[in-house]
């Protein structure tokens, strides 16, 4: 899939007579690198999208759209949903269920291939231009492709012409090759499995609107269920190195259900990978953004707003590096995109760490307080619909920050608290029928 659109910018460079130097070039066509590619497009620079895969593509991914994920989508942007979500039901390693339900939307449930083309889409009508089947091996800012200090070359597989830019954006996914040139340093690596089941009307129907999540056997490990019409989207994640063990629970979570009985369309898995804090987010004319750079929230390993989010902003500074002159101008604009993220995302992340490492030792404790204790759900879903964030809730209510500072401390016995258990009323999971 092409496009052969030209922005409205700037007549390319040329760095030969016959070599086109793009101003930017990203690499990976997700929800990050499609942001990006909208972002530099936007602002009428000539931008190139490579992808490897033809698309759409398959993504192992829950699909869950909140409110920080749809706010940072191009304008006018129409959302795919296969399900708008109003009910969650919760259960403790299957046991202590309980259903919360909400008048309003809580969020909204896409399927990532449409999703993600429609993201490409956005980036194309913008102006950028799309390669897709390209493989790229590495990038080099020096040497003998590169032929001044104001470009990157971008190397492909298969013998193709390397690709010349003034910036270059990274969003190739959770194992980045730009990802290895920038540096980028890992703190938690997660195992994701998932199923996609095609399930009768009936069932289907019994789903409609309503999502379960499921906290997990293993240490940090959850469970979830996601409907899209005629299909529930089941998974599980659980730290990596428990390959076996998570594998075991996504297969008891799916006996559990009922669902054993159903024949999965698509089983798949990947690897969520956290950044750890002195991670770098560029090198020279390079930016990552999303998986790339390790962004994703880390109790909930939820990536799809940091994708967006962050591959909007490297779009817009790889703009600002495109036009540096000189590699001293160009560092000054690699490290106000860090800043950005970092005041932001980082921010976000770091109050995610922090809940991570209480479900890690009471998870107990945080289901108790979701189904019943009012104002922990009024937060879960003012989170969801976006109009706060944990490290908002943190920052304006010093209740919520005392709370998060004695919970976090870590408790002087080993395993789980005293009085850990959770008090819950107890409903049956609905079961395939």
């Amino acid at each position: 899939m092409s496009s052969e659109n030209a922005s409205s910018g700037s007549e390319p460079d040329r760095s030969e007579p016959d070599r086109t130097v793009w101003d930017v070039v990203v690499v990976g066509a997700g929800p990050a690198g499609a942001s990006a590619a909208y972002a530099a497009a936007v602002a009428g620079r000539r931008v190139l999208l490579l992808e490897k895969s033809e698309l759409p593509r398959y993504k192992t991914c829950g699909g869950g759209i909140i409110g920080l994920s749809r706010d940072a989508l191009p304008p006018g942007f129409e959302l795919p949903l296969r399900d708008r979500v109003h009910a969650v039901t919760f259960s403790l390693n299957g046991k202590l269920t309980r259903t919360r339900r909400s008048k309003r939307m809580l969020f909204g449930l896409i399927n990532r291939p449409e999703f993600d083309h429609a993201l490409v889409e956005s980036a194309i009508r913008a102006g950028a231009e799309v390669r897709t089947g390209v493989t790229v091996s590495r990038v080099e800012q020096h040497g003998p492709f590169v032929p001044d200090r104001r470009t990157v070359a971008v190397v492909l597989g298969g013998g193709e012409e390397p690709v010349l830019a003034r910036a270059v954006v990274g969003a190739d996914g959770s194992a980045s090759r730009i990802g290895a040139h920038v540096g980028v340093k890992l703190e938690q690596v997660d195992l994701g499995l998932e199923a996609e089941i095609p399930v009768p009307a009936s069932v289907a129907e019994d789903w409609a609107g309503r999502v379960l999540i499921d906290w997990g056997p293993l240490p940090g490990s959850y469970g979830w269920v996601f409907p899209k019409e005629g299909t529930l989207t089941v998974g599980v994640i659980s730290a990596r190195g428990e390959g076996a063990a998570t594998k075991r629970y996504l297969d008891d979570f799916v006996a559990r259900l009922g669902l054993s009985g159903f024949t999965p369309s698509v089983s798949s898995g990947h690897l969520t990978r956290c950044r750890a804090d002195d991670s770098p987010l560029s090198r020279g004319r390079v930016l990552v953004c999303g998986d790339a750079a390790g962004l994703l929230e880390p109790w909930t390993r939820e990536g799809i707003s940091f994708a967006l989010r962050s591959g909007r902003l490297a779009g817009e500074w790889a703009v600002r590096i495109s036009e540096s002159h000189d590699a001293v101008d160009a560092r000054r604009q690699a490290l106000n995109y860090a800043f950005a993220v970092k005041a932001g995302l980082g921010i976000e992340m770091g109050v995610g760490r922090r809940m991570f490492k209480i479900f890690l030792r009471r998870p107990g404790m945080l289901h108790a307080a979701l189904t019943g204790f009012r104002p922990a759900w009024n937060v879960f879903a003012r989170i969801t619909r976006g109009t706060t964030s944990l490290a908002e809730i943190v920052r304006a209510h010093p209740v919520a920050r005392r709370a998060l500072d004695t919970l976090d401390r870590p408790s002087s016995g080993a395993g789980r608290a005293a009085g850990d258990e959770p008090v819950a009323v107890s409903e049956p999971v609905p079961r395939a029928e």
